[in-house]
């Protein structure tokens, strides 16, 4: 029977996306002068007001409040009207040095025995409904929000557009668990005050419509037979949206972790990623299961795949691998079978998920907004400055994680 899905997206300029991004650009700005920093920082925004707060391991001094002032200057945040303002906002740090009990169950002489920094179970998820091994409709979500966001800063076929948004796509499946349409698009977006409410909404609702919508179809042409007429938008549904982003709603450091993910599909651990450094499995193992899951699906063992690890705090070796593929397996074995297959390719000890993944580098600030799967890898040279003046340049591979470097292995290992 048909049915349909829904999954949402935020935008960069969200107030809890402000705060990932504040979290994550501190991560890289540790990385960068000493990759074996330990950091685990949160982030509150809320009108005019920062609130750094957190424990970090690290030889490296930082100027916090300039590097959360940055990010907010760079998601667009430099209006007094926002009531949240880069250059005039006060930054408050409580950044304080990490407890050395917590400490001493991750650092180990041998680096190769290096202990989770915390218990949990982590989701890797991947599906070959999408190129990227993305759930369909969290992809449409974000790229409805990252092409409103090249919008509202090209500032000419749309010029009264502020940060703060939100998307929601629900898509029909048919019988076989395949998406045929768009079924229903919400966006909310934050804009500039006008004259009347109601010509404001017909203008933004046209807007949406009439120029957002035709430039992702053309951006994505893989995706244009899904939209059609009978699409219901709601745009701005509750009306007047002019008091967004910190000023109208307090942001939190890691409050999006579905957004983050995969929008609902497959399964989530509870732990989130931004202001974390790979010691803490809540995130590699997270980047660690995705790419099992999509190097599974892109070899052909199974159209979708549900990868589960699990740890216990100070302890290098899991509790263990499940794999889910949901009836969809190629190969001719039970998931339990695939699952020891992928324990012997894949080591899931935190120290060996680092090396694998290049964890230890400054990777994180481009994944704190537009989802930190199904990004496409590249190879960037950022550069970084100390309080003391000093500059650093330093070339990383972001989201290594996405790689199809092991898609070849698992062939060979399965057979096909």
């Amino acid at each position: 029977m048909a049915y349909l899905f829904t999954s949402e997206s935020v935008s960069e300029g969200h107030p809890d996306k402000v705060a990932d991004q504040i979290s994550d650009a501190l991560i890289d700005n540790f990385l960068a002068f000493d990759p074996e920093s330990k950091v685990a920082c949160e982030t509150l925004v809320t009108t005019g007001q920062v609130i750094l707060a957190g424990e970090v391991k690290s030889k490296i001094y930082l100027d916090v409040q300039q590097i959360a002032r940055d990010v907010i200057k760079k998601i667009g945040y430099t209006k007094s009207e926002y009531m949240f303002e880069a250059n005039s906002c006060g930054v408050l740090s409580a950044i304080h040095e990490q407890s050395q009990d917590i400490n001493q169950g991750v650092d180990r002489q041998n680096k190769e025995e290096q202990g989770a920094g915390d218990q949990g179970m982590m989701f890797g998820y991947a599906t070959n409904e999408t190129e990227d091994y993305m759930p369909l409709a969290l992809n449409l979500s974000h790229k409805l929000l990252q092409e409103l966001a090249v919008l509202r800063r090209e500032n000419n076929e749309i010029t009264y557009l502020r940060p703060d948004a939100k998307s929601q796509v629900t898509l029909e499946y048919d019988d076989n668990n395949r998406p045929v349409r768009i079924d229903a698009i919400v966006i909310s977006t934050q804009h500039d005050d006008f004259a009347g409410e109601a010509e404001m909404l017909e203008k933004i609702k046209n807007d949406i419509i009439n120029i957002l919508i035709p430039r992702v179809v053309k951006n994505n042409p893989q995706y244009a037979h899904l939209f059609n007429e009978q699409i219901k938008y709601h745009i701005n549904p509750t009306g007047k949206f002019v008091i967004g982003g910190p000023h109208g709603d307090t942001g939190l450091t890691g409050r999006k972790i579905i957004v983050d993910t995969y929008g609902g599909k497959g399964a989530h651990g509870g732990g989130a990623f931004s202001g974390k450094d790979p010691s803490k499995v809540d995130r590699s193992a997270a980047y660690a299961t995705r790419h099992i899951a999509k190097n599974l699906v892109a070899a052909g063992v199974a159209d979708e795949i549900l990868v589960q690890v699990s740890y216990a705090i100070g302890v290098a070796k899991p509790m263990g691998i499940y794999i889910n593929t949901y009836g969809t397996g190629k190969v001719n074995l039970t998931d339990g079978e695939i699952a020891k297959k992928v324990e012997e390719l894949f080591d899931m000890r935190p120290y060996f998920i680092e090396q694998r993944l290049k964890l230890r580098n400054p990777i994180y600030s481009e994944t704190a907004a537009y989802g930190h799967m199904g990004r496409t890898p590249e190879t960037v040279t950022k550069t970084f400055r100390s309080p003391d003046g000093k500059t650093k340049e330093v070339t990383v591979e972001l989201f290594t994680w996405e790689k199809l470097d092991y898609a070849d292995k698992v062939k060979q290992a399965f057979g096909l």
